[in-house]
């Protein structure tokens, strides 16, 4: 009988990789290869399992050998799943006693409760050793008898990302998994040491993935039922496979040949998206910008994203910290992207940019914030789309020159206030303008159920989709936009059923609202449209309703 070994998953989000539900990280597929190339039978399970039924602690004790990953760089909120907290890591390693127990993924960089705070180096106790370096690799090293360390090498890691590829099939959101797809790991601007905060040139200097590799793992999961992928473990898609140089130039042939080689071998894919794109890369290369930026849309599914880090407007704040992209680059890097990504599909435009700004860098002053709100009504009032807005505060990690050069804490209000500008004049306008009343989401699945219940599409920052009916979790369905919250919109299944409807949905049908709530019910059942527009008149949605 073969041993047992269980991956614990606590889940990741680092600058270039996420592994929060319902993503799964390329870490948990490699070190289940590494386990089973042992020959240990793989069991997986999430933190937020174990939460729901602490008695799953006896699966762990049976267990020969226990391998936990987690570890959050970059916080944000989550949907799907919450990350380890270090006092559940430490009591994991403490109250499990049956099996060897190792530890592994970005915890190692150290551990902070939120943004704002400094993530500190921890001993975390309870543990028989931290998986340092690329945990599956410290892994297997610790199996043959040597120091649990490891150093990226995809020679090794990509025949295990195929072997470890069905464990996608015990993810409790299984098939509704978005697989992260690695294609590089470590930074190009790190050949100026980076970004003041980033952990990402921990890595080095990028070491790029084989597109053999990346399609040989994309066909094996493809073939255990994944159809959700996110080209996403990477810091900058533009320059995969570029030459050396802090600001290489795109290959758009090997983006290409990238994308296309993902849909061959998962003809039927659902989503691929992507996420990291270095706006300086798009603006100082603009012409291969493009033609990358083409490739991928002629691969992809709409609906995607482009997350460019610009962390801030305020050129003091970008040379204290060695940022990448001035205000103007980040602006073209917008235009450029709407010009391409701009048209919709499925009812979506294609690809927009996603902006992230971090606050308490060093040099911050009051100013800085004005700078970045008066670069954001310059996007707004230009008639351009920004997918969405991230603000967060810096979690400083020791090695990095942000964590002893900083200003936390000396612009609380002014934070707080330039978040809130941003949900009321920014978040708002550019959810209207991409969502408008009468859009067609397709697929939406619901995680969250209740009165109000919440799902949102698979991909790559999908919008928060609130259904005003009780819908059980996991219904998948076609949703019709009818309106917006700050960082949210509301939906109606489609067909609308206006019939069936409660009045706490039919208040929602454009046209009706609280006043003729009353009014419709009253008058139901409709034999058809026309006598509906007799009590609400015409809509936008009409077309979609069902009697």
């Amino acid at each position: 009988m073969s041993p047992v070994a269980v991956i614990l998953d606590g889940y990741v989000d680092e600058p270039a990789c996420l592994g929060v539900p319902p993503y799964i990280s390329p870490y948990i597929r490699t070190v289940a290869g590494a386990l089973i190339a042992y020959g240990y039978t793989v069991q997986y399970l999430t933190i937020d399992q174990l939460r729901l039924d602490p008695m799953r602690t006896v699966e762990l004790n049976r267990a020969n050998l226990l391998v936990m990953i987690a570890g959050v760089t970059v916080p944000g909120k989550y949907l799907g799943g919450t990350p380890a907290t270090l006092t559940e890591i430490q009591q994991v390693g403490h109250m499990v006693r049956g099996p060897k127990k190792l530890v592994g993924g970005p915890i190692g960089f150290g551990y902070a409760a939120e943004g704002g705070q400094k993530a500190i180096r921890q001993v975390i106790s309870g543990f028989d050793a931290l998986l340092t370096g690329e945990p599956a690799i410290a892994l297997d090293n610790f199996l043959s008898g040597n120091e649990p360390a490891g150093v990226l090498d995809y020679t090794r890691t990509d025949p295990w990302s195929i072997a470890g590829s069905a464990i996608i099939e015990q993810h409790p959101d299984y098939p509704y998994v978005m697989c992260e797809l690695e294609t590089a790991r470590g930074c190009s601007h790190g050949a100026s040491g980076g970004c003041s905060f980033c952990t990402e040139p921990f890595y080095g200097m990028p070491k790029y993935r084989s597109i053999t590799g990346i399609a040989a793992e994309v066909a094996a999961l493809h073939a255990h039922g994944a159809r959700h992928f996110r080209v996403g473990r990477q810091p900058d898609i533009l320059a995969y496979g570029a030459g050396a140089g802090e600001y290489p130039a795109p290959r758009p042939d090997l983006i290409e040949k990238l994308f296309a080689s993902i849909r061959n071998a998962a003809p039927d894919l659902k989503t691929l998206h992507i996420d990291n794109t270095n706006p300086a890369t798009i603006a100082r290369h603009e012409d291969a910008a493009r033609e990358a930026i083409r490739a991928i849309i002629r691969h992809h599914t709409s609906g995607d994203v482009a997350a460019f880090g610009m962390e801030t407007a305020d050129p003091a704040v970008i040379a204290a910290n060695n940022l990448k992209a001035q205000p103007d680059e980040v602006f073209r890097a917008i235009e450029i992207v709407n010009e391409e990504g701009g048209k919709r599909r499925e009812n979506v435009p294609e690809l927009l940019p996603g902006l992230n700004f971090v606050c308490g860098l060093a040099g911050e002053t009051e100013q800085t914030y004005a700078l970045n709100e008066q670069f954001l009504v310059r996007v707004r009032d230009a008639g351009l789309m920004i997918r969405r807005v991230n603000i967060r505060q810096v979690m400083p990690f020791e090695g990095t020159p942000a964590y002893t050069n900083n200003t936390l804490g000396k612009h609380e209000q002014r934070f707080r206030a330039f978040k809130e500008f941003v949900r009321t004049k920014i978040d708002l306008p550019m959810l209207q303008r991409v969502f408008p009343v009468g859009t067609v989401l397709c697929d939406v699945r619901i995680e969250v159920t209740g009165a109000l219940s919440f799902g949102r599409q698979l991909g790559s920052y999908p919008i928060l989709v609130g259904v005003p009916l009780h819908l059980p979790r996991n219904t998948v369905t076609d949703a019709v936009v009818v309106d917006w919250g700050m960082r949210s919109i509301t939906a109606l299944p489609v067909p609308v059923d206006v019939n069936t409807l409660p009045a706490s949905a039919i208040k929602w049908l454009p046209g009706v609202g609280k006043k003729k709530v009353a009014a419709v019910m009253a008058k139901r059942p409709f034999a058809g449209i026309e006598a509906y527009r007799k009590v609400a008149g015409r809509s936008v949605i009409d077309s979609l309703m069902k009697f």
